[in-house]
């Protein structure tokens, strides 16, 4: 794969395409041989090559490949939490559509190289700007995504982790931080587009690739 950056990547790759990723794997690597590693599985190409390839969120665990091939083309429902500083977008999914969807913002100031006194009253601001849109975030996700919890397959969570943290820590969200999927989605400041993104990066099977040749 010439023009590759070298060493580990991730990759998203959408159910659909998955047995033709497969195909086009075994026809630059040679055919790997499966091997199932907790809650993915591995190939190994005879050249060295290695792609490690993880179920979508709320699929469960593999017995095979084939199994893990089948499960990701499920259409699963699953809630949507995407924070970044004082944004905030949540939603419900199905599938690639959104069911439901709201976006907000709050103001919260960036950080200052002033000291002393003054930096401790700008913290001080700057903490309460924080909390008080988590708390919003988490107004929002109970309504959204508390009447449905028990219809989600999972929530997959973006942004920035330390934001996330703080709205799944309101005690009123328990039952949807029991469902987080394990991986934070990179995204930038949360709006409507992104979050139609993350519905669609959602379903995707996320895969660790080693190419060696």
């Amino acid at each position: 794969m010439s023009g590759r950056p070298a060493g580990p990547r991730w990759v998203e790759v959408d159910p659909a395409r998955l047995p033709k990723w497969l195909a086009t794997f075994s026809e630059r690597h040679g055919t790997p041989v499966e091997t199932i590693r907790g809650y993915a599985v591995e190939l190994a190409a005879p050249d060295g090559s290695t792609a490690v390839l993880h179920p979508p969120p709320g699929a469960a665990a593999p017995a095979s490949l084939a199994a893990l091939v089948t499960d990701a083309a499920v259409v699963r429902r699953v809630g949507l939490l995407l924070a970044r500083k004082g944004a905030v977008a949540v939603g419900v999914a199905l599938g690639e559509s959104l069911e439901a969807s709201k976006v907000d913002s709050h103001y919260v100031q960036g950080r200052t190289a002033a000291g002393g006194w003054s930096q401790q009253r700008f913290a001080r601001r700057r903490d309460n700007q924080a909390k008080a849109a988590a708390g919003d975030a988490a107004d929002l996700v109970v309504r959204l995504l508390v009447p449905v919890v028990g219809n989600l397959a999972a929530v997959v969570t973006g942004g920035d982790r330390r934001a996330v943290d703080a709205v799944l820590a309101d005690p009123r969200l328990a039952a949807v931080a029991a469902l987080r999927a394990p991986r934070l989605l990179d995204v930038p400041e949360p709006r409507l587009v992104v979050l139609q993104e993350a519905a669609r990066r959602a379903r995707a099977v996320p895969i660790l690739i080693d190419d060696r040749a």
